[in-house]
């Protein structure tokens, strides 16, 4: 066996260190890049999808070391259930449905939390037209409203009529298609639904903006909480830091989103090559305004939740949606995942 000189193995040594250094520093990004997370949006890609959408197209989260997929979604129930299956690791969801799920499924292992609040209200909504003589939330009272059985204006209706000491209204069930159609032929004299999805489908049906009714849940003694994001049981505990850099990826692409709403619509357009723009630019900028930069959410600040509301919130869907058990506040969300104060400065001041 040939010798090696001490300066050559003291080279060679060095060589060596240095090359695994380097394929340890490369092999940590490989690892990151490939953390992969599966997310599903509460609803199809429309005009409020951007706020996923933008810091996917802007490549945030690849950035921040993750690999995302956003799928469309049928409805938050939907959604929760399919995070709390393992079939998406976080979701979109409203704060309602989740908190449904976990009353009425308490022996659910992997059962979603939500981590980050994104709409402060809830977008529910009662519609009707001024030729129905409706002028005031009294009015529904004893009238034929319309909605799918799982829509969350429908579902929370009763803490809706109580704040309004209303009486009983008869309801009749449709696919979510038919709702703004039935209202504007009159099979009903009104229905609820999400206040930027069910207006501008009323519009699109021909209704004229001044002659649609609308009474926002939020406006209306209603302060339930919206949509917020949720992780899985299993996600949260076996890749914490994961959903911490999902987080902070997302609340820098949704400040791009509220600075410049109407161009971050090119991120659903690629998604979904077929949607009206123009309508999505509106639908977007309603959100925007109704649910995501409310006064409520600039005083309480984005992403977060005040507790005493949510307690109030989680005793009232337990009522209105007579769960199985009781709704602990305490389970249904965690503020551990939340990104630093400066990356939560995401609202615009309000003009």
């Amino acid at each position: 066996m040939t010798a090696i000189s001490r300066p050559r193995r003291t080279l060679l040594s060095t060589l060596a260190a240095a090359t695994a250094l380097t394929w340890g520093a490369l092999g940590t990004t490989a690892v990151h890049a490939q953390t992969a997370i599966k997310f599903q949006l509460d609803w199809r890609f429309e005009g409020p999808a951007a706020l996923f959408l933008q810091p996917a197209a802007r490549g945030h989260f690849k950035q921040a070391g993750l690999d995302v997929t956003i799928d469309a979604g049928n409805g938050s129930g939907g959604t929760v259930t399919r995070v709390a299956s393992g079939s998406y690791d976080m979701g979109f969801a409203d704060m309602a449905a989740l908190m449904e799920f976990h009353a009425n499924n308490p022996d659910v292992p992997n059962k979603p939390v939500a981590v980050m609040m994104v709409y402060n209200n809830t977008p529910a909504a009662a519609f009707a037209l001024k030729k129905s003589g409706i002028k005031a939330p009294a009015d529904l009272a004893g009238k034929k409203l319309g909605a799918p059985v799982f829509d969350s204006g429908r579902k929370s209706w009763p803490i809706f009529a109580k704040a309004n000491k209303l009486g009983a209204v008869t309801w009749i069930t449709m696919d979510p298609p038919l709702r703004e159609t039935m209202l504007v032929r009159g099979d009903v004299d009104a229905i609820t639904g999400f206040s930027f999805t069910s207006l501008l489908n009323l519009e699109a049906r021909g209704a004229k903006p001044d002659e649609i009714v609308m009474f926002p849940y939020a406006q209306h003694g209603v302060k339930l909480y919206g949509n917020a994001i949720i992780a899985s049981a299993r996600i949260l505990k076996e890749n914490p830091e994961a959903v911490k850099a999902f987080l902070k990826a997302f609340a820098k692409g949704a400040k791009e989103v509220m600075a410049n709403p109407y161009a971050a619509i090119d991120s659903v357009k690629a998604r979904d090559g077929i949607i009206n723009v123009e309508l999505e630019k509106r639908r977007l900028k309603l959100a925007i305004e109704q649910v995501v930069n409310s006064p409520d959410a600039r005083a309480e600040g984005f992403g977060q939740v005040k507790l005493p509301r949510l307690a109030l919130m989680a005793s009232q869907v337990g009522d209105a949606f007579n769960t199985k058990t009781r709704v602990n506040p305490e389970a249904v969300w965690t503020p551990a995942y939340l990104p630093a104060a400066a990356d939560l400065n995401v609202l615009p001041a309000k003009k």
